[in-house]
């Protein structure tokens, strides 16, 4: 970190931590699961437009993980926390959308309402812990 980075800092406790972590997290290991179980199936509209949700979350999860082994547990630059939990909650809310409209178009109902119960987790819980940082 550098000395003209806004930094970011949350005190949520560890209890809340987990009560958010999880839940978050298997929201976005049931989207992802269903998005390649549906591309195993092959190309289709729905597919193709779940694909960029998808990418978001695994670029949030990403950061995260780079996040833990730098050790920058709660203490975070505002580009991190962006790529971080602004990631997953975007991607959670793209998810949401396109989800719906898959339960909409789609004929198989399974997958799409997976994933919007998945990505509805994970912008929720991802939104909760990024809420929970303020500027220092």
């Amino acid at each position: 970190m550098n000395a003209k980075e806004i930094i970011y800092e949350t005190e949520i406790s560890d209890a809340r931590w987990w009560a958010y972590d999880i839940p978050g997290n298997a929201g976005w290991i049931a989207y992802l699961v269903c998005l390649v179980k549906n591309l195993k199936r092959g190309l289709n509209t729905f597919n193709m437009t779940a694909l960029l949700p998808g990418g978001l979350m695994l670029l949030g999860v990403g950061e995260l993980i780079s996040e833990r082994i730098a050790g920058l547990d709660r203490v975070l630059p505002k580009r991190r926390l962006l790529r971080g939990f602004g990631a997953l909650t975007v991607g959670g809310i793209g998810g949401m959308v396109v989800s719906a409209l898959g339960l909409a178009a789609q004929k198989e109902k399974k997958h799409p309402a997976i994933m919007l119960m998945g990505s509805l987790l994970c912008a929720v819980f991802a939104g909760l812990c990024w809420q929970g940082y303020k500027k220092r």
